[in-house]
């Protein structure tokens, strides 16, 4: 961290995800390794490769979305737009006309509204141009999740929104960190939201190899780290925090859940889908959170692994662990939280982000559910399959996607 940057804290979290629809709901999935992953129903997959999937259940955006909100917006949207105004909530931050030009809003997402794609290409194909729906561009374009929050809150400060893959919603979060840390603005509403559980989403993924295909045994195909993954589970869902310059949130007597300290970033360069041999981007983007955090290798209570469950990714992860910690990596507990949600694209930085918080404001680190074979070339502390208490101080968050995107976060308890 720079001398002369502002402190920047968290004070609202957010969450919709496969395994609880609020924040505490989610934490209990969390602490009990719960498993969001199951046959999909929110389309006929019979005749896909794959047939599952991590799908947020039941959920109801009343007394957050107006009804013909939720008829004009696509899934993604919703799930951003819920998920930040819990967030704003939970924060106790009032946007005001005379505050909002300084709150602003950035939301990631990876792919944006697909299944607004989809259906109006079918309603092209099938009845014609003059069918297709006025709201198609303004649903399936990616930065509106950022759009609507925006205006559902009327935020009017900094707003962006980034698409970097899986690793979206982390950027999303480091750039909005990086804007109060310079003063830019006081507040700023950040996160992802992904919702690619459609038949386009899931073929995809299916063509490219990239998910498991374990159909006998849905619950048990999330397995970050375990020698038998096959490939990961897509899901879907939002994550979103209230970050703020410490001294605003001082000066409105706000509750800080954690202080965000650091944010690495870098690009592989190397491959469309591929991590670099070695995880060195990865690396990279770790040593430049420690750096920007002024934090020693020694003082890393836990590691939020990117662990998508698939075999290049997570043996790949763990060099570029022992790359940064060299013989420190042992004693550092990680988990995979997408062993229980699935991977939510560029949503996942955003709830694995609010993972992060929790588990500094509880003391106790997520498992890795599913984990029963151990790899050789992954052979980490991946907390199995049991949440452990501990006394975390600090913990840093990793994202990784497709065009070589790293982004790792640090967050520590508040001094």
């Amino acid at each position: 961290m720079v001398e002369g940057l502002h402190r920047v804290v968290v004070t609202g979290l957010g969450a919709i995800t496969p395994i609880g629809n609020t924040v505490q709901a989610y934490l209990d999935g969390l602490t009990t390794g719960s498993n969001g992953v199951a046959a999909i129903t929110l389309f006929d997959a019979a005749n896909h490769a794959c047939r599952f999937g991590a799908e947020v259940k039941n959920f109801d955006p009343t007394g957050f979305l107006e009804p013909k909100e939720s008829k004009r917006w696509d899934r993604f949207s919703k799930f951003g737009v819920v998920a930040a105004k819990q967030a704003v909530l939970d924060s106790g931050l009032t946007i005001t006309e005379s505050n909002s030009a300084r709150i602003g809003v950035i939301i990631g997402s990876g792919v944006g509204g697909l299944l607004t794609m989809e259906t109006q290409a079918h309603v092209l194909a099938e009845r014609g141009p003059n069918r297709v729906s006025p709201f198609t561009v303004p649903m399936m374009i990616p930065n509106m999740a950022t759009g609507l929050a925006a205006i559902a809150l009327g935020a009017k400060g900094p707003s962006s929104a980034v698409s970097t893959a899986c690793a979206a919603g982390s950027n999303a979060i480091g750039d909005a960190f990086r804007l109060l840390q310079l003063g830019k603005a006081d507040a700023m509403i950040c996160g992802g939201a992904e919702a690619s559980i459609t038949p386009l989403g899931v073929a995809g993924f299916s063509s490219a190899k990239a998910l498991s295909f374990r159909n006998d045994d849905p619950s048990s195909a999330s397995r970050p780290f375990d020698a038998d993954r096959d490939g990961f589970v897509i899901g879907e869902g939002a994550g979103v925090l209230v970050l703020e310059r410490l001294e605003s949130a001082k000066s409105r007597g706000a509750t800080i859940h954690a202080e965000i300290v650091g944010y690495g970033t870098t690009c592989d360069a190397h491959h469309i889908t591929s991590p670099t041999p070695g995880g060195i981007g990865g690396a990279e983007a770790m040593r430049l959170a420690l750096q920007d955090g002024k934090l020693a290798t020694d003082c890393i209570d836990y590691i939020n692994a990117h662990g998508t469950s698939t075999p290049a990714n997570d043996s790949n992860e763990t060099a570029a662990i022992k790359n940064v910690f060299g013989d420190q990596a042992n004693a550092i507990p990680i988990s995979s939280t997408k062993s229980m949600t699935g991977h939510l694209l560029g949503g996942s930085g955003g709830i694995e982000a609010v993972a992060c918080v929790l588990a500094l404001q509880h003391g106790v680190v997520p498992p890795t559910i599913n984990y029963s074979n151990p790899d050789p070339s992954c052979d980490l502390d991946y907390v199995p399959n049991t949440a452990r208490e501990s006394n975390l101080k600090v913990v840093l968050s990793n994202s990784f996607g497709f065009g070589g995107h790293n982004v790792c976060l640090a967050f520590k308890q508040m001094t």
